[in-house]
């Protein structure tokens, strides 16, 4: 069995612990969103239906998660 260091207990603890909203981070989510909104639909408009576009949606909602997590875990 292995023992986790300091670092990897700490990343634990960020990545599974709720965190509210503070200041003007709900502003800053709606903007990514909306952003990302407009990209998925450009795709959906200049690509055809495919699984390739299906992948790309996927990934751009990934970059909104991500971006979101990254803002929620990190201020």
């Amino acid at each position: 069995m292995y023992s986790a260091d300091q670092r990897t207990i700490d990343q634990i603890e960020k990545a599974f612990t709720y965190h509210a909203p503070k200041a003007d981070q709900p502003g800053r989510y709606e903007q990514i969103r909306s952003q990302a909104k407009t990209l998925a639909n450009t795709l959906a408009q200049c690509c055809p239906p495919s699984r390739e576009l299906s992948l790309a949606m996927t990934k751009l909602e990934e970059v909104v998660m991500w971006a979101n997590a990254a803002i929620a875990r990190n201020e």
